[in-house]
């Protein structure tokens, strides 16, 4: 019986527990917070989006960078295998739009039960509170770990599943890049990823809690276009969020020293000429009222004094008196709503680190080092990350399954 030490008690750490345990190895799973799965607690806003129940390529598609180096673990649990395991262990799911899976309960409280029952069930050993200090590495392999308390606990292989960077407060702190470090691996630099943005225009503060459903925006560094995508945003005290912003993100990481420039087009649907008839239209309807109450049927009600604002048209103005060119210009920012980006809001608001242990350093079909026999590398602690929708979960699962596996031969 093979004895396995798994660092890390987060999705990946927990999935490569239970699939080592079922494979006959004896499993010790060091976690340093109370509890395992804080940072899974609060994802998806406490609901845990799960996977993305998608084929293959469309996981792989998700993955901005890296993505071939998973081709194994996707093809070894994909998401719709992902999901028999959690049905397995009494979790039901469900899929909502754009295929993302959750809990049936929308509870991530659930999902984390569901592993800590099977772990239990499989006598995995846990242990809470605990600090690995270091890696035990003996003639090129990887022999044991050093707890805070300078304790040694020897094993056959050591899974190092510790997470980014991103929320910090829940145990990801980088100390799988140190271990990584101590083995001679090379660490790909770090950004946070999936970070909403800070805007510097005052007038995004009036439309604090407004969200947008169904606008497609585009972001550019200096005059190249760097993201173009539809979806959903929110608006914020600081400047922009949601699902379509926290993608977005992924992509102006290397741009982060350009004048960056986000576009929200409010009616994608219509182009310039079908959206000033449709404004025409409106101005009709209401052509006995002043500028200000006429955008009823066309935006939002916050977003209206915003409107106005910008367009430069007085908010008293009688419809049927606004000439071509304001109607023009109204035309304009709704299809193109500019303001500039200053930052990200960092890893202490970012899903996910991007950056982390090289792939090329790591087999794709263990998870296991190059350069250490006997040590593994799995979920986030990797240079692996992808968009919004559950890819990111996928990746912890399928790499910590693929390791689970490997380290029972």
């Amino acid at each position: 019986m093979k004895k396995v030490l798994i660092v890390g008690g987060g999705p990946s750490g927990m999935m490569a527990a239970i699939i080592a345990a079922r494979n006959g190895c004896e499993v010790h799973l060091f976690e340093r917070n109370e509890k395992c799965g804080k940072k899974l607690y609060i994802t998806g806003k406490g609901r845990c989006n799960i996977t993305n129940a998608s084929d293959v390529e469309t996981l792989l598609q998700n993955v901005p960078s890296n993505n071939k180096f998973l081709y194994s673990a996707f093809y070894t649990l994909d998401s719709f295998q992902l999901i028999d395991f959690f049905h397995e262990l009494g979790l039901k799911t469900k899929i909502e739009r754009g295929n993302r899976v959750f809990p049936e309960s929308d509870k991530s409280s659930d999902v984390i039960s569901a592993m800590m029952r099977e772990m239990k069930r499989l006598s995995v050993n846990i242990y809470l509170d605990t600090k690995v200090k270091d890696i035990i590495l003996t003639d090129q392999r990887a022999t044991g770990v050093r707890l805070d308390n300078q304790s040694m606990i020897e094993g056959d292989r050591v899974i190092i599943a510790t997470g980014g960077l991103s929320y910090a407060s829940t145990g990801s702190t980088g100390d799988g890049y140190g271990y990584a470090k101590k083995a001679g691996h090379t660490i790909v630099d770090t950004h946070p990823s999936l970070v909403p943005l800070e805007i510097k225009e005052d007038w995004v503060k009036d439309l604090q809690g407004l969200s947008l459903k169904n606008i497609r925006i585009h972001v550019s560094a200096g005059d190249k276009k760097v993201f173009t995508g539809f979806g959903e945003m929110l608006f914020t005290h600081f400047g922009v969020t949601g699902p379509l912003i926290l993608s977005s993100s992924r992509y102006l990481i290397p741009y982060h020293k350009h004048r960056l420039t986000l576009s929200i087009d409010l009616k994608p649907s219509l182009d310039d000429d079908t959206l000033d008839k449709r404004i025409l239209k409106d101005f009709h309807k209401y052509h006995r009222k002043q500028f200000k109450n006429a955008l009823d049927d066309l935006l939002p009600k916050t977003f209206i004094p915003v409107m106005i604002k910008l367009s430069g048209i007085p908010s008293d103005k009688k419809v049927d008196q606004i000439s071509k060119e304001e109607r023009l210009k109204l035309v304009h920012l709704l299809k193109g709503l500019n303001c500039h980006i200053t930052r990200s809001r960092g890893y202490k608001e970012a899903i996910i680190t991007c950056g982390g242990v090289s792939t090329k350093e790591i087999s794709p079909t263990t998870m296991e080092s190059k350069k250490i026999e006997g040590l593994y590398f799995i979920g986030e602690v990797l240079d692996l990350d992808a968009l919004t929708g559950g890819f990111n979960l996928q990746i912890a699962f399928s790499t910590a399954y693929l390791a689970g596996l490997a380290v029972s031969e």
